[in-house]
Formats: C-alpha cells, structure tokens, sequence
C-alpha cells in the first residue's frame, strides 16, 4: 500500500520560499497534481523522488526518507520526466535497461535476460540493439518506462510526462501506464486525462488550494483559470 508523508516541509525555490510548513499524506493509487506553471509541482514531485531535499522537514515513502536513503529510494520511487532526454544515459536501449537492475545487484546476464523479457511485452522485441537517440520521442519515453518498470518501484511519478507528443503516442503511453499496478502521482495540465483518478491535488504558489476527487476539485480550478482571464488555462480546458 502506498504511503507517501510530507511532514512541514520548507523549501526555497530560486532564492525564494515556495513550500512553507507542507504536509501531505497520500495513499491513494492514482493522484493528480495541478496549477499553474510556477506552482511548485514539478519541485513537489522531484521532492517526492529524493531528488532534491527539503530545507526542513521530512519525505517519507513507503517508510523511506527519499531524500538521504538513496539506494532505498531508487527500489521505491521511480520518475517520468518531461523530456526523456533528461533520463536516458546510454547509447543503446538495452544498456539503458540494464543498467539500473545492474545497479540492483543482478549480473549482466540477469539484466539483460530481464530486459529483453520487458521489451517483449511491450511488443518491443527487437529494440535491444536499437540507438537510443534514432528513436522518436515516444518511443524513447516508452524506453524511460521499461526503464523504470525494471527497478520494480511501488510508485512512479509523472511529470508530464505526454507534452509534446502527438495524440497517438499520447494514447499509447497512456494506456499502458492506466494498466500498471503501480502507484501514479502524476502531474499535467491534460485535465481530460485524470477525471477517473482518485485524489486531485491543486496547487498555486506552493500551497494547497484544493484536495479532494476530481469531480470536486477540476470544476473549481475550471472556473478560477477562467475567471483569470488566463489564456494558458483556458486552452487547457
């Protein structure tokens, strides 16, 4: 079961406070987080990853102090980011998925057997030899999640993970993480995209506007981007 906590976390962003005195405790197994760009999700999430630690206070999740246990946390939380040129590191899709599980401790044979297992069930077969950088941007997302799957994490962060992508590949990516066992936290503007989720979270400023199920929370922040006036927001909608 996922426990994510967010004791009175502070944190500076740029010289400036974005989070003061946060908390959250999420368990449920698909969670949105929203707002404007600026609003402190993306720093959120990296925060949730261990990528960066708080100031003061603490993240825990699943028990793990992401931000200072660092081999625990790479077994717990695994990310999406934006652009999946930020993740990749090897100049072939199957050193991209053994390295990780190499870095758990399996030998290159074990690794490699399991990655060519991940590539065969998403239809993916003969990508092994394949250049990392002559794949689509679709496509290498679609690598960053095997990538990611292969470590085994209870949760997997998104963070828009489909901008920029064309609606096919969109469709694709997204019916394959709807089927995943794994927890998703997932950050977008895409508001279509989590009306069946279980939590939305709605930030503005690094605070919390609104919490609750989508149909509570997305009408609301529908009528205030409006409201605004903000072109952005609106087209979103």
């Amino acid at each position: 079961m996922l426990d994510i906590k967010l004791n009175a976390v502070d944190l500076g962003f740029h010289n400036k406070p974005l989070f003061s005195a946060l908390s959250l405790d999420i368990t449920q197994q698909r969670v949105a987080l929203i707002g404007r760009n600026g609003a402190g999700k993306s720093q959120l999430v990296r925060l949730i990853a261990g990528l960066i630690r708080p100031d003061r206070g603490s993240v825990l999740v699943n028990g793990v102090e992401v931000g200072t246990n660092r081999r625990d946390a790479l077994k717990t939380v695994g990310i999406l980011f934006q652009n999946p040129d930020h993740q990749l590191i090897f100049p072939t899709v199957m050193e991209e998925l053994c390295f990780g599980v190499q870095q758990q401790g399996h030998s290159r044979a074990q690794a490699q057997q399991m990655a060519q297992d991940m590539l065969q069930r998403f239809a993916c077969a003969d990508w092994g030899p394949r250049v990392v950088h002559g794949l689509s941007q679709g496509q290498r997302h679609l690598v960053c999640l095997m990538a990611v799957l292969l470590m085994r994490p209870g949760l997997i962060l998104l963070d828009e993970p489909f901008a920029g992508l064309d609606m096919a590949t969109t469709r694709r990516l997204g019916r394959y993480l709807h089927g995943l066992e794994q927890a998703l936290l997932h950050v977008t503007h895409d508001l279509a995209a989590i009306t069946g989720y279980d939590r939305v979270i709605w930030l503005d400023h690094g605070q919390v506007v609104a919490d609750g199920p989508p149909d509570t929370v997305l009408p609301h922040y529908r009528a205030h981007m409006v409201a605004l006036g903000d072109g952005d927001a609106v087209a979103e909608l």
